[in-house]
């Protein structure tokens, strides 16, 4: 995926509006009309929107006789799912190795207090022999 494609697709994502309508196309096709039923914005406010979408290759327009219904198209979002978990892998070897060092160090503490009970031990019983 072209980072110019990659950059069309989140900025489409990044609108609650859009998620949306994508989210209602995941069930199957819809005109415009069917699109901007449920928002409280205009026809042209919802073509902007389906424009943007269209741009980034999210969903595409059909033809059936006088309707144009659009369609969800998954394959950017495979391609931006793609190229996040690229990230997601870099930054769970990340959590990971975090944990592995917290845990190394939690074994530590507990060895420090242990000695330090030991040192406290040895302090009283040297302190009462010699108040005896």
């Amino acid at each position: 995926m072209s980072s110019t494609q990659l950059d069309a697709t989140f900025s489409a994502l990044a609108d609650p509006t859009r998620r949306a309508i994508l989210a209602r196309l995941s069930s199957g096709e819809a005109s415009v009309m069917e699109l901007a039923e449920p928002f409280k914005m205009s026809q042209p406010a919802i073509s902007k929107h389906l424009k943007v979408l269209e741009h980034a290759g999210l969903i595409s327009r059909g033809r059936d006789a006088q309707r144009r219904p659009r369609r969800l198209e998954a394959s950017p979002l495979a391609d931006a799912t793609q190229w996040l978990e690229k990230y997601r892998e870099h930054w769970e070897r990340h959590y990971q190795q975090l944990d592995a060092l917290l845990e190394v160090m939690k074994l530590s503490d507990s060895n420090s207090r242990k000695k330090k009970k030991s040192v406290k031990k040895k302090e009283i019983a040297s302190h009462e022999r010699q108040t005896e």
